[in-house]
């Protein structure tokens, strides 16, 4: 299920990724809907979990707005507007999943999936500026979240290489993490 899961994060991110080039070019035809159908094609008989894939998009679409706000102040040499198309859509997914989703998938599995979509994508240096913002996403949101507590998640992802630590707290999908 692994790599199913790896590649329905790859079809997230072209879909976000081409939503992205899409609105700012004001194509009035761009929904992440359509895009996502459309790129779904190529995979009909390799994708399994299309449900996951939906959760994905919609889950970032939905949230957007939020997931720019969270990550503007942990980059502001880099604002997220100036970001390569690619490397703000791996972030945007990456932040959902670490915050939104955090009740499904451990932070550090996140975050490694991020920086191999960018090292897969991304520029030269897109995975070592990925992984130090989500790092920070981290940092802010998941270990003060959990100081005191005896949950693995509090853990520090680039430091432990168990990629099958607990599960954290559900977060609501309509609720802003807390410090946000």
């Amino acid at each position: 299920m692994g790599s199913n899961r790896h590649l329905g994060r790859i079809i997230a991110i072209q879909t976000i990724y081409e939503y992205d080039v899409r609105s700012q070019a004001k194509d009035p035809l761009a929904t992440m809907d359509g895009i996502m159908m459309k790129n779904l094609v190529p995979y009909n008989t390799n994708v399994k979990d299309r449900p996951f894939i939906r959760e994905l998009v919609e889950g970032v679409e939905q949230h957007m707005e939020e997931i720019d706000k969270i990550l503007t102040p942990l980059a502001p040499e880099r604002p997220i507007k100036e970001l390569s198309a690619i490397d703000r859509a791996i972030l945007q997914l990456a932040t959902f999943e670490v915050l939104w989703r955090k009740d499904q998938v451990p932070a550090k599995v996140a975050i490694n999936e991020a920086v191999e979509l960018a090292k897969t994508f991304g520029g030269d240096n897109s995975s070592k500026f990925i992984n130090g913002v989500l790092g920070a996403v981290w940092r802010k949101y998941i270990m003060e979240e959990n100081e005191g507590s005896d949950t693995k998640e509090g853990g520090d992802p680039e430091k432990d290489d168990d990629k099958s630590s607990g599960e954290g707290a559900d977060r609501g999908s309509s609720d802003l993490p807390e410090g946000a």
